[in-house]
C-alpha cells in the first residue's frame, strides 16, 4: 500500500471517530430521533480534502457507528436510510471540492454548494424515512409529507447554517484543513 493511501485511509479513520465525539455534543435534540450537531463536519472537511470517494467512506462509517449509540429504529430499511445511506450521502459535498489557489469568493461559493447538497441529500434520506415510517406522529389533520418535511426542516436548517459559518471560518483561517499538505 503506498504512502497517501495510508494517510487517507488514516484521516477516514480520524474523521469518522471526531464525528461520533461532535454528536455527542447535542445542541438541540428532536423528540422522535433527529438533532442539531456539528457530526457532519469532519465528514465535509474529508469530502472537501480529499473529494468525494473519503466524504462518502467518511460519512457512511460514522452513520454505521452512529447506529452503535442509541438508534431509533422501526424497520431496518429506515435504519439503513437514516443512518449509513444519510450520512454518506453528506460525503457528496466532495463533488465541490476546489483547489489552493482558487478565490476565496469561488471558494465560499463552492462551500455553499457543496453543504447546501449534503445537507439535501441527508434531508432527502430523512424526510423519506418519516415519511414512509413515521406518519403516525403527524398530528391530527396533517398531511404526512408536510409533517416529515417540516420536522426533518427544524433540526437540518440550523445544522446547514452552522455548518456554513465554521466552514467559511475555516476557509479563511483554516487552509490546510481543506487541502492536503502538497
Amino acid at each position: 500500500m503506498n504512502r497517501t493511501k495510508l494517510i487517507v485511509m488514516m484521516e477516514i479513520a480520524l474523521m469518522t471517530g471526531l464525528a461520533v465525539v461532535l454528536d455527542f455534543l447535542t445542541l438541540f435534540r428532536m423528540p422522535y430521533g433527529g438533532s442539531v450537531t456539528l457530526a457532519m463536519l469532519p465528514i465535509l472537511i474529508m469530502a472537501y480534502r480529499r473529494g468525494v470517494g473519503a466524504g462518502v467512506m467518511t460519512g457512511l462509517l460514522f452513520g454505521l457507528a452512529n447506529l452503535m449509540f442509541g438508534p431509533y429504529i422501526v424497520h431496518w430499511i429506515q435504519a439503513l436510510l437514516e443512518y449509513p445511506v444519510a450520512f454518506a450521502a453528506a460525503g457528496l459535498a466532495g463533488v465541490f471540492q476546489f483547489g489552493r489557489n482558487v478565490s476565496l469568493k469561488k471558494k465560499i461559493v463552492y462551500l455553499s454548494a457543496g453543504i447546501f447538497l449534503a445537507v439535501i441529500m441527508r434531508f432527502a434520506a430523512h424526510f423519506t424515512a418519516g415519511f414512509i415510517w413515521f406518519g403516525e406522529f403527524a398530528p391530527e389533520g396533517t398531511p404526512v409529507a408536510l409533517y416529515s418535511f417540516l420536522y426533518n426542516l427544524s433540526y437540518l436548517a440550523p445544522t446547514f447554517i452552522l455548518l456554513l459559518i465554521i466552514m467559511f471560518l475555516f476557509v479563511r483561517t483554516g487552509k490546510q484543513l481543506l487541502h492536503p499538505a502538497p
